[in-house]
């Protein structure tokens, strides 16, 4: 069953007391997702976020949830999504909460430095709660012992539908089989760590000064193996960036992480595709399972590739990612892969971290306009302006565990416009216009200015040598530019950046760039 933006509109109207609805803008909702989801602004200009279950497990799931939220906001210093009310669905009940702030991370491109050595230390904040709050809110508990069976019974269960190549199970069981690896105290953890769960903001146009600002996304919260939190940053992220987090991290746990954590979380990474095998095999929906098969054969062919290359060889390989396998079953976007040198924003830049949600539409509903047609139709939100992946390079492997396979895009696609699109709200004042140089804009993007030519001889001043990718010398670019469409940036004297998705508002406030200079 799939709700048009216009009922789940109603049900936020429904479930909290004074939300007048004026807009509505829907997400796409792809097969594996287990919620539908809707932002719905207000006659008061408060933005919201209504999330409807698809089926029973998840509703009961999303309930369980909510009572730990409103825990954790107490306890965490980053923002959680706390329900403000919930109505009735077949499936169980639909949450409402306010829309929070920053925006989605992309762990392939995150720079080493404060950021990640921010998201270290949230990672520990979250493992270092107390017990007590997850067993109150009724959150699943598993010791070391019964979590490496329950990690055995999942691998069974998989090799039963035949889906998976023996060289993976073989690998994986003489790994789970390994007891002296599972030696771990269980603590708190998030369960889907991605970066797509985490929101940050930024203060400037430097990446690695910015600030985790949320953490979204604790269905599959539990007591078990921190190390299932680092699946994604250990499959993602450069050597450099994931140090910084694991420095960060072990400064601030209460007590010492163990000494196979980061060979566990890479194992949780291979694993990604297998559980959405089960999932998909379990709801029969065949594209999922067909989609997880295909996702276990890469990663089957990667790994035995990398088994014959030469040890030096496998070292300075760069590491991938999940593949789209990986998000699919999270219910979020899929992560962007990676591409050749200079297709992507200024290294460094906010644009290159934050991640962007290509392959979903937003609907966006005026309340008052909408027809019974029309919100049966889906309407592209679609802005023009150029979709660039980034290039992630250099990373070292670390683990002794290979990750799983990811796929790659070098492609750069450009959005036209949808006819007959009605805006939500009204465009913030400030927004450049077409045609007019973005002071936000990476440098290397805006139109460049004709310069005469040197009249240095050849001898004494030799072409500077590009840098990677074609970008001028100095101006690294390897990086991800948020699409138009998810994004929109106040400009560069402005006081925050907006942003449209989901669980984030469409304001956040940072310190005006005049009082930072001003206290320089």
């Amino acid at each position: 069953m799939t709700r048009s933006p216009l009922v789940l509109a109603a049900l936020a109207s429904a479930a909290v007391p004074g939300l007048d609805p004026v807009s509505v803008e829907g997400v796409r909702v792809h097969e594996g997702d287990l919620y539908e989801l809707a932002h719905v602004q207000d006659s008061q200009d408060r933005r919201w976020v209504v999330r409807a279950p698809r089926t029973q497990a998840a509703g009961a799931m999303l309930e369980d949830v909510a009572s730990l939220n409103s825990l954790l906001d107490r306890r965490l210093d980053v923002a959680v999504p706390v329900v403000r009310g919930l109505a009735v669905v077949p499936e169980g009940r639909a949450a409402v909460y306010p829309h929070l702030a920053g925006l989605p991370l992309d762990f392939a491109a995150l720079p080493p430095g404060d950021l990640a050595a921010e998201v270290g230390r949230v990672l520990a904040h979250i493992h270092n709660i107390e017990h007590v709050l997850f067993d109150e809110a009724g959150r699943p508990v598993y010791d070391a012992e019964s979590h490496r069976r329950r990690q055995l019974s999942e691998l069974d269960r998989a090799a039963g539908t035949g889906h998976v190549p023996t060289s993976l199970l073989t690998r994986w069981e003489q790994v789970i089989e390994d007891v002296s690896l599972w030696r771990f105290a269980p603590t708190p953890v998030h369960g889907s760590f991605t970066g797509a769960h985490v929101l940050a903001s930024f203060d400037d146009d430097d990446a690695s000064a910015g600030h985790v600002r949320a953490v979204l996304a604790w269905e599959e919260s539990r007591i078990g193996d921190p190390a299932d939190d680092f699946s994604e940053l250990s499959a993602l992220a450069s050597g450099e960036a994931l140090a910084d987090v694991l420095e960060a991290y072990t400064q601030s746990r209460v007590e010492p992480p163990d000494p196979h954590l980061a060979r566990r979380a890479r194992l949780a990474a291979e694993l990604t595709p297998v559980r959405m095998l089960l999932r998909a095999h379990a709801s029969g929906e065949r594209r999922l399972l067909d989609a997880a098969a295909d996702e276990l054969r890469r990663l089957d062919e990667r790994l035995s590739s990398e088994a014959e290359q030469p040890p030096a060889a496998r070292s300075s390989a760069p590491e991938s990612g999940h593949g789209a396998a990986a998000e699919d079953c999270q219910g979020v976007p899929e992560a962007t892969a990676a591409s050749t040198p200079g297709s992507g924003a200024a290294s460094g830049s906010p644009a290159a971290v934050a991640t962007t949600f290509p392959d979903r539409e937003e609907d966006k509903t005026p309340i008052e306009a909408a027809s019974e047609a029309e919100s049966e139709a889906e309407v592209a939100a679609e802005v023009p302006g150029p979709r660039r992946v980034i290039t992630h390079h250099g990373a070292t492997q670390l683990l002794p565990v290979g990750g799983p396979s990811g796929e790659a895009s070098g492609d750069e696609a450009t959005d036209e416009p949808a006819s007959g699109r009605q805006p939500a709200r009204p465009q913030p004042a400030g927004e450049q216009s077409a045609g007019e140089p973005d002071p936000q804009r990476p440098a290397a993007q805006q139109p460049a200015a004709e310069q005469p030519p040197a009249e240095q001889p050849a001898a004494e001043q030799p072409p500077a040598e590009p840098a990677p990718g074609g970008q001028p010398p100095g101006e690294r670019r390897a990086g991800l530019s948020v699409a138009p469409e998810v994004t929109e940036r106040a400009d560069e004297d402005g006081d925050g950046l907006l942003d449209l998705h989901e669980g984030a508002s469409d304001f956040v406030p940072v310190e005006p760039r005049q009082a930072r200079r001003a206290a320089d």
